[in-house]
């Protein structure tokens, strides 16, 4: 017998990058959508109970029911934590920051959900993949994000030269990041390994008072000093 009970909705709700006005990045319908949901599957508990209250700083704390994805959670319970959508309860889905479900655990969430028949509707927010690719001046038309680099040496400068020939071949850019507090020894490992004519975006603090992009030569990036140690940053690199 088919079941008459209405599905809930999934929204998936981005978040700011970092300390700033979240009305400055954020769209009303994010802030539209916090004030009726209650529910939330969150990948961080104390940042997303800050980030809905600077959203809406009237919303009842007490009232929110979070659920935390994150790598610690177990497979078996992502089924629990939808049980309200399947009782027909609104919820949504909140990265640690930015957009849910891109890099981010969230993306588990949203295919249980399209795999119940839940409809997911995702809100316009902030990516720092997408802004430090339109602001990089590379080729928006072919590129690929990779996630994390291996943390290995000599896999990792591997891993360099690989992207850097695949952009060549291709003309595609390649996008990438690295724990913050690896940061500055990823980018000196960068500078030892590419060629001096491949270019290299670093895109950092995106959307912050602090933010900062450029794309540069190699070589040219070996004559500047630029601390990103703690400091959430994209890479992009394209050899032309």
């Amino acid at each position: 017998m088919k079941s008459n009970t209405v599905l809930g909705k999934l929204y998936l709700i981005p978040t700011t990058m970092g300390d700033c006005n979240p009305m400055d990045v954020l769209p009303q319908t994010v802030k539209r959508s916090i004030d009726f949901i209650d529910y939330y599957i969150v990948e961080n508990d104390k940042t997303a109970r800050k980030s809905i209250k600077e959203v809406n700083p009237e919303k009842k704390q007490s009232e929110l029911k979070l659920f935390v994805l994150n790598k610690h959670t177990e497979i078996k319970e992502h089924l629990d934590f939808i049980k309200p959508l399947l009782a027909g309860i609104n919820m949504g889905l909140m990265s640690e920051a930015g957009c849910p479900g891109v890099a981010d655990p969230g993306a588990v969430i949203v295919k249980l959900a399209h795999d119940r028949g839940i409809q997911v509707i995702p809100l316009v927010g902030p990516s720092s993949i997408l802004l430090a690719m339109m602001a990089s001046g590379m080729n928006g038309q072919s590129f690929t994000f990779h996630g994390y680099l291996p943390i290995e040496k000599d896999e990792k400068k591997a891993s360099f030269k690989t992207l850097e020939r695949v952009s060549f071949e291709k003309n595609q850019s390649q996008i990438f990041i690295e724990t913050p507090y690896r940061n500055n020894k990823l980018l000196e490992d960068l500078l030892q390994t590419l060629h001096p004519e491949t270019h290299l975006c670093i895109a950092t603090d995106i959307t912050l008072p602090t933010e900062y992009i450029k794309t540069k030569k190699i070589a040219s990036w070996k004559k500047e000093t630029i601390d990103l140690h703690k400091r959430p940053t994209i890479f992009i690199i394209h050899k032309m």
